[in-house]
């Protein structure tokens, strides 16, 4: 109990002895800010990297923001935008040169079923957090229980937990789709915040970055969350998916 307390303790120590950074401090979306279904997207934008109402976003703010945050290779989103305005989704007053977060609800689109933080749309809302969601495949990441000794996702833990979450889906949704595609951007996005939230020396995310991130949305400045010193690259999204994928054993 001890040690329990003294652990819990000095976290807190911590986590309120480093701010966020000046002029990019955490601020919650309000009612009226648009926000998408993914926390790393929402969280650039909760933090001032993005225009904080998530309104009108370009690619150049994308491609800006995900530099300074989070220290991808320049026109590390490209393609991902460029789909945005392929899918002709976008309910701007320019829909092919902006969007709005909220656009990347479209279920089927860029939103699909079995998110790790956000309900199938069968249920009536995709876009917003749902802790029923989030809660068990918080506890299959062990982010309920943090320790010094252990405070790391690996890729095993988060390949698991991604296809726990898959499989309740699955159970749950009448309508869950199965498609290759559907399989394809869970791992991908698993893949994406362990490489956003990588630990280069421990080869593993640490859990307060990942339960910020996913759980609100947040980037983890007072957990000491840093972007690293390598630039983040699509190659190593690729090759981080593919390990994600041989965990559980899926392929295409």
């Amino acid at each position: 109990m001890k040690a329990f307390l003294f652990s819990s303790a000095f976290f807190a120590i911590v986590a309120s002895a480093l701010p966020d950074p000046k002029g990019h401090e955490f601020r919650a979306a309000g009612p009226y800010d648009s926000r998408s279904p993914c926390p790393g997207l929402n969280a650039l934008a909760n933090h001032g990297y993005l225009p904080r109402d998530g309104a009108n976003i370009n690619y150049d703010m994308i491609n800006h923001a995900a530099q300074a945050a989070y220290h991808f290779e320049d026109g590390f989103y490209i393609d991902a935008v460029n789909m945005v305005f392929q899918l002709d989704i976008s309910t701007t007053s320019r829909p092919n040169e902006t969007f709005h977060l909220r656009d990347l609800a479209q279920h089927d689109q860029i939103e699909v079923d079995g998110s790790l933080t956000r309900n199938d749309i069968f249920f009536g809302d995709d876009l917003h957090f749902d802790a029923t969601v989030f809660d068990p495949v918080a506890r299959d990441l062990g982010l309920d229980k943090i320790s010094r000794k252990d405070k790391f996702v690996t890729i095993e833990t988060a390949a698991k937990a991604t296809k726990n979450r898959l499989d309740l889906a699955k159970r749950a949704n009448p309508e869950f789709n199965v498609s290759v595609h559907q399989h394809e951007t869970e791992y991908g996005t698993t893949a994406l915040y362990l490489l956003t939230l990588w630990d280069e020396h421990q080869k593993a995310a640490p859990k307060h970055w990942v339960k910020a991130l996913l759980g609100e949305d947040r980037i983890a400045y007072r957990e000491g969350y840093n972007k690293g010193k390598s630039v983040k690259t699509n190659k190593q999204v690729g090759a981080m998916t593919q390990a994600v994928r041989a965990v559980v054993g899926w392929k295409p």
